[in-house]
């Protein structure tokens, strides 16, 4: 483990979120990932026994939770997506978000029943007031551990509209409570 590597899952222990600054966390977190996917795929079960101390420190660091790295780790196995890139590019907008709009401050989740219905739609667009929703506890790290941001039905929303789940995040962030503009963004791109 390199030095800053260490100094970083100290802090994070001792319960300090801190800025991290060093260029590696992509390689963390894809170790992590691969890691994550070979225990699974041998038998392992549950965020808690898929990764160490270590790495959960080091997912708090950037916002992620043990809970969502499963999830990407789980469905990769059993669905073949979504993939480690589609993974990475979530979690690096969500660790923006983390540590520049939120300063690194952990947030409790709200409850899956405050989520729009699947079937609720807008505009005409089926699931799009849950997908908003989603998005939204997703970048604030308030979404319910029982949910996943790109889950099944999401890469099926994502697909029959061909947006990638990190654009959508991104264009979330941008369009802060403007459901109007994210409402276009599907239906036009813009």
């Amino acid at each position: 483990m390199r030095r800053n590597e260490a100094a970083l899952l100290c802090a994070v222990r001792q319960g300090n979120i801190i800025m991290m600054k060093n260029v590696n966390w992509q390689e963390l977190f894809e170790k992590a990932y691969r890691s994550g996917v070979e225990k699974y795929r041998t038998g392992t079960r549950g965020a808690d026994a898929l990764f160490s101390a270590e790495e959960k420190s080091f997912l708090a660091s950037i916002g992620h939770t043990p809970q969502e790295l499963y999830d990407f780790c789980e469905d990769a196995v059993n669905y073949g997506e979504p993939d480690y890139g589609s993974a990475l590019l979530i979690a690096a907008v969500r660790r923006d978000y983390f540590l520049h709009v939120m300063k690194g401050q952990i947030v409790e989740p709200l409850p899956m029943e405050t989520l729009p219905p699947k079937e609720a739609s807008v505009e005409g667009i089926v699931w799009l007031p849950r997908l908003i929703e989603k998005a939204r506890r997703k970048l604030r790290g308030q979404l319910d551990p029982n949910l996943m941001y790109c889950c099944g039905g999401d890469r099926r929303f994502f697909r029959e509209h061909d947006i990638h789940p990190a654009d959508f995040l991104r264009v979330a962030w941008a369009a802060g409570d403007d459901d109007a503009r994210l409402i276009r963004f599907v239906k036009e791109g813009l």
